[in-house]
């Protein structure tokens, strides 16, 4: 069955998004109105299988320098089929982020599919910081 990619936000089946990240292991529980508000202010893109979305991924971005890649989830009952390598590819080769300097993610478990797309771990790490949420680091340090 065909699948296509859409980043017409109408199309976006925003209960089966939040169903996804709020099981998922980065957003646990996630409210619905934080999903609604994180949609709004980033691209997003969807994949769909005869009407029903089963990939969803979106990009963080200013359009000039630096964008961060957020959220990619493929439905289980099309994993291993190339999807979410295929969506990360279409914002790469997208004109809005084409030109970009930077492009950052984040990932347990994914490390391979997005070195074979060019990424790769800090070149200076010690330079980055981040800002938590109170509690997300104590969270984040003793999660699995």
């Amino acid at each position: 069955m065909t699948l296509i990619l859409s980043d017409d936000a109408a199309k976006l089946q925003i209960d089966r998004i939040h169903a996804w990240l709020a099981s998922s292991y980065w957003s646990p529980g996630i409210e619905r109105s934080l999903v609604e508000r994180a949609i709004a202010g980033s691209h997003c893109l969807g994949a769909y299988q005869a009407g029903l979305q089963v990939g969803f991924a979106r990009m963080i971005t200013d359009h000039a320098t630096f964008a961060w890649l957020a959220d990619v989830w493929v439905e289980e009952s099309v994993r291993g089929q190339g999807l979410g390598r295929r969506m990360v590819s279409w914002f790469l080769d997208h004109p809005s982020f084409a030109g970009l300097r930077r492009i950052g993610l984040v990932t347990a478990d994914a490390h391979g599919v997005y070195a074979d797309l060019g990424f790769h771990p800090l070149v200076r790490a010690d330079r980055y910081m981040e800002r938590l949420a109170p509690g997300l680091a104590e969270h984040l340090r003793t999660a699995s």
